[in-house]
């Protein structure tokens, strides 16, 4: 009788275990059993981690789109005079690459540029050879009251003439006490 007893206790306190761990279980669901992120993102924690080129909540704003279009340009060199001209910017080949075109007012063939940063909020041009001049730069598009969200990007660069090695500076060095060129759409 003693035996049956101690079996009918370990019955019971197992079948308590196994009803104790499944309920424990079920109580932690997968927080990334709902989510679902575009564009090869992957989700961890609930959250998504989104690849090169992408962001939003999953994954699913191209992040270089808000750079695309035409911005009037203000600017004033370290050796020029102050200049107002449109460039345009269009995607490159990669998802994170555009080109720039009629950047600094003088270029016919596209300058490559690429988009980077925490939010995908920055401009990077290269160092790039192109129609006898080096060029460089970085900058960043925000938001203002005037013209909207992702309205401006304050683009620091430099421009250098390969035949004379004059620099003609746009805030890239502040130095120099040149300000950085202003784009506006």
């Amino acid at each position: 009788m003693k035996v049956h007893f101690n079996s009918i206790v370990i019955s019971a306190f197992s079948t308590i275990a196994v009803i104790g761990s499944l309920m424990y279980l079920s109580c932690n669901r997968d927080k990334c059993k709902t989510i679902v992120c575009a564009h090869d993102g992957v989700c961890n924690q609930g959250a998504c981690t989104c690849p090169s080129g992408y962001g939003g909540i999953n994954c699913e704003t191209v992040l270089r789109q808000k750079f695309l279009g035409n911005w009037q340009v203000f600017e004033k060199g370290s050796t020029t005079n102050a200049a107002t001209y449109v460039i345009s910017i269009v995607n490159g080949t990669n998802i994170t690459d555009v080109q720039i075109f009629y950047f600094y007012n003088y270029f016919t063939q596209p300058v490559k540029g690429y988009i980077g940063g925490k939010n995908g909020d920055t401009l990077f041009v290269p160092n790039q050879q192109l129609m006898g001049k080096l060029i460089f730069g970085v900058g960043n598009i925000f938001t203002n009251t005037s013209y909207g969200q992702f309205g401006s990007i304050n683009m620091c660069y430099e421009v250098v003439d390969t035949a004379t090695n004059i620099p003609n500076d746009f805030g890239y060095y502040p130095a120099d006490l040149s300000k950085a060129s202003s784009w506006n759409k």
